[in-house]
C-alpha cells in the first residue's frame, strides 16, 4: 500500500541509497563488537560494491532447539541455516547474527551459515532413546527454503530423516521452492505428518520485492499453496507480520486469495521489533514512505503500550489496545467468511518408529 490506499506501493527511496536484492539499508554495528567497519567518506553510494552472499559451514553439534514459550505452538525446532538471504526488512532473527559476530543488518542477509550436518544431527537425535516424539517445526527462525537451499538440500534431506522416523513435521516458508519436496510432504502427509504454512505478508507484488526482496513473489506463494493443496498435503497461511497501516488493509483479500489458492488454516503475527531490528526497520521505513513513516509508528507503539517493542509473553504476537483488537476481530471474521481454521491439523506421532527397532526386538522372540 502507498500513501494512498488506492495505489499500489511505490518506493521513495532514491536509487543512491538502494541496494538492489537487499531488505537493509545499512549495516550497523554489532552491539557486542568493539570495532566497526566504516565505508570510506569520499566514495559515493552508488561507487561502493554491492555486497555478496557469502557461505559459511556451521559447526553446530545439536540441531534441535527447544522452546516453553506460551506464545510459540511448537516446542522444538531444527533451523537448517542461520542468517537468510530473504532479507526481509522486519525480520525478528537479525540480532541472533549479532553472536555470531556479523552485524544484524546487510550481514544477516549476505553471510549464511549452513548446518552442513544437519540430517546427520538430526538421525542420531531422533534415534537416541532420549527423544520423545513431537512436531519439529522447520524453522521458526530463518526460512528453510531460502535461495541457499536450492545449492544445498539441507531441508530436503532433514525431510528424508523425518520421514524415515516418521516423525511430524511443520514448515514455515516464503519460498515456492517447497513445491520440490512434494514427493517427501506427500508420503509425510499420508502419516499425518506433515502440514506447511506459507507466509504471504502482501498481495502487492512492488510492496513484497521491496520489503522481501529475495522471497517468492506473492502469486508464485498462492501458486506454492494451489501445489501443495492438490498434493494432499494440509496447507495454512500465515500472515506475518501484520504490519499497522501497511498491508493491515490487505487482511481481507490475503484470507480470500489463500482460500481461493487451497488453504484450510489462517494465523498472523503483530510486527515485533527487537533490539536492533527497531533501528533498521525505521530505516526503511522513513526511506521508502516518508510521508508515512511516522504515522505508521504511531500505530505501532499504540499496539505496544508507547514502545517500538513489546518483549512479553501473552502480547508481544498480538499487540494491546483497540487498535490491536480491530486487527483481531478483522481477522477472525474475514478466516471465518473464507472457511479457514484458526487452529493447524493435528499431526500425529501414533506412526513414529526407529528403523530397525523391530527387527531387533524380533530377536527376543525368537
Amino acid at each position: 500500500m502507498s500513501d494512498s490506499d488506492d495505489e499500489p506501493f511505490s518506493p521513495a527511496l532514491s536509487a543512491s541509497s538502494a541496494l538492489r536484492g537487499r531488505g537493509a539499508i545499512s549495516n550497523p554495528q554489532n552491539r557486542f563488537e568493539r570495532l566497526r567497519y566504516e565505508a570510506d567518506p569520499g566514495c559515493l553510494p552508488e561507487e561502493r560494491p554491492l555486497p555478496r552472499t557469502e557461505f559459511f559451514a556451521d559447526p553446530s553439534q545439536t540441531i534441535i532447539s527447544t522452546n516453553d514459550s506460551p506464545d510459540i505452538p511448537f516446542g522444538a525446532s531444527v533451523n537448517p541455516y542461520r542468517g537468510c538471504e530473504h532479507g526481509c526488512a522486519y525480520c525478528y532473527a537479525r540480532p541472533t547474527h549479532e553472536f555470531l559476530g556479523f552485524s544484524a543488518g546487510l550481514d544477516f542477509e549476505t553471510k549464511i551459515f549452513v548446518k552442513t550436518r544437519a540430517p546427520e544431527l538430526l538421525r542420531a537425535t531422533l534415534a537416541g532413546p532420549r527423544w520423545r516424539p513431537q512436531p519439529v517445526a522447520m524453522s521458526g527462525v530463518t526460512d528453510p527454503y531460502q535461495p541457499a537451499e536450492r545449492k544445498f538440500q539441507i531441508t530436503r534431506r532433514c525431510l528424508e530423516v523425518f520421514l524415515e522416523y516418521r516423525n511430524p513435521v511443520v514448515l514455515l516458508t516464503k519460498n515456492h521452492l517447497v513445491t520440490r519436496d512434494i514427493d517427501l510432504l506427500k508420503k509425510l502427509a499420508a502419516f499425518h505428518c506433515a502440514t506447511v504454512f506459507v507466509s504471504l505478508t502482501t498481495l502487492d507484488e512492488n510492496l513484497a520485492r521491496e520489503l522481501e526482496p529475495r522471497t517468492s513473489s506473492p502469486r508464485m506463494r498462492l501458486d506454492a499453496i494451489h501445489a501443495l493443496v492438490n498434493a494432499g498435503i494440509p496447507v495454512g497461511v500465515l500472515v506475518a507480520p501484520v504490519i499497522p497501516m501497511l498491508n493491515e488493509p490487505e487482511i481481507p483479500a490475503i484470507l480470500e486469495a489463500a482460500s481461493k489458492a487451497g488453504a484450510a488454516h489462517a494465523s498472523y503475527t503483530l510486527l515485533r521489533m527487537p533490539l536492533g531490528v527497531k533501528d533498521l526497520f525505521v530505516e526503511w521505513l522513513e526511506a521508502r514512505l516518508p510521508l508515512k513513516a511516522s504515522t505508521i509508528l504511531s500505530r505501532i507503539r499504540a499496539m505496544r503500550g508507547g514502545k517500538l517493542n513489546d518483549p512479553d509473553f501473552g502480547s508481544r504476537f498480538q499487540g494491546e489496545g483497540i487498535f490491536a483488537e480491530q486487527i483481531r476481530n478483522v481477522f477472525s471474521v474475514c478466516a471465518q467468511r473464507n472457511g479457514l481454521s484458526r487452529t493447524g491439523p493435528d499431526l500425529s506421532c501414533a506412526y513414529f518408529h526407529r528403523p530397525g527397532e523391530a527387527e531387533q526386538m524380533a530377536l527376543f522372540d525368537y
